[in-house]
């Protein structure tokens, strides 16, 4: 069954290849942290969607001031790990990352279950490939059309599964096992990401990635069929900018440049931001009463949406 799903779900993205071109698809963006413009001018909803993350921000709008203090102040006792009182950059930064990964974590949790058998709280190589393999292992793939493919999967999901279990033990916990489900969100797992790239495109097996490999991973023509202006302006993207040292191919470095591109951390830059407006003392981290001081940026209420609409009325005028 597992498997007949892993199928389904791959049709499925061969089916948006028709309509995204896939070297969009294929780069790494991380997003913002809200839709909302960050100009605390004219209020403070982006820093409590950066803060709480856009879902709890809403059940955030409809408490009352009182409440919503009370729930920040708990919210500070979980953010400040050591316990030393204070929130130091670091706390509040993996904090706001933990809120933006909350998507990340429903998907593993949504096959935690179904993947730890045994029920001791991790998941072991042997349990994976028995639930997604299961059936087909012990018929040794004979009654599969591609009996190559599904080995290959076999072997990429192995791969994939000892980068990710940094422990070495053959079984991954659930950060190990998020990092195997959602490799592009570890540094770690970088290299495994671009293998796994190159290995799609690489079609004459030489480790590299060819102009023709390029585009032919993103477009196909039908005979007599122009190529599109996009697909022209890859070609220049490749040549100009993603084969940096101009020997017509692309190599693992250049393919990482290409689909994981360094970027703005947003979530280093709102920790930052936080903490100066808020360190009254400027000892570059704040306590639980310089928070609560505060309590109206990192957190929203019923008060302070009335506060923004009455703002945003006023600039409509």
């Amino acid at each position: 069954m597992m498997l007949l799903q892993l199928l389904w779900i791959m049709s499925l993205c061969l089916a948006v290849t028709v309509s995204v071109p896939t070297q969009e698809k294929r780069v790494h963006h991380h997003s913002d942290l809200s839709d909302h413009v960050h100009d605390d001018t004219h209020g403070y909803q982006y820093d409590h969607e950066a803060f709480l993350g856009k879902e709890e921000a809403k059940t955030f709008d409809q408490l009352t001031p009182e409440e919503s203090k009370e729930r920040l102040g708990k919210i500070v006792d979980r953010i400040d790990t050591d316990g030393d009182g204070h929130v130091s950059h670091g706390e509040l930064y993996q904090w706001i990352k933990h809120r933006q990964r909350r998507y990340i974590e429903e998907n593993v949790n949504k096959h935690w279950k179904e993947y730890d058998q045994d029920k001791d709280d991790q998941v072991s190589w042997e349990e994976y490939k028995n639930t997604t393999y299961g059936y087909y292992l012990d018929e040794e793939f004979d009654d599969v059309d591609d009996k190559a493919s599904y080995k290959a999967m076999l072997t990429r999901d192995e791969r994939r599964f000892k980068s990710a279990d940094v422990e070495g033990d053959g079984k991954a916990t659930k950060e190990e096992f998020t990092a195997f489900l959602h490799p592009e969100e570890f540094d770690h797992m970088k290299a495994v990401v671009v293998a796994e790239t190159i290995e799609d495109i690489d079609k004459n097996g030489d480790g590299l990635i060819n102009l023709e490999e390029y585009i032919g991973d993103m477009f196909t023509p039908e005979k007599g069929e122009s190529e599109p202006d996009w697909v022209q302006t890859e070609r220049k993207h490749f040549s100009e900018t993603r084969d940096v040292n101009k020997d017509g191919t692309l190599d693992a470095s250049e393919v990482a440049q290409w689909i994981l591109p360094e970027e703005v951390d947003h979530a280093d830059n709102e920790a930052k931001h936080l903490i100066h407006e808020t360190d009254l003392d400027k000892d570059e981290k704040i306590t639980k009463k310089e928070i609560l001081a505060n309590w109206n940026m990192f957190v929203g209420s019923q008060a302070t949406n009335y506060g923004e609409d009455l703002t945003k009325r006023h600039d409509e005028l």
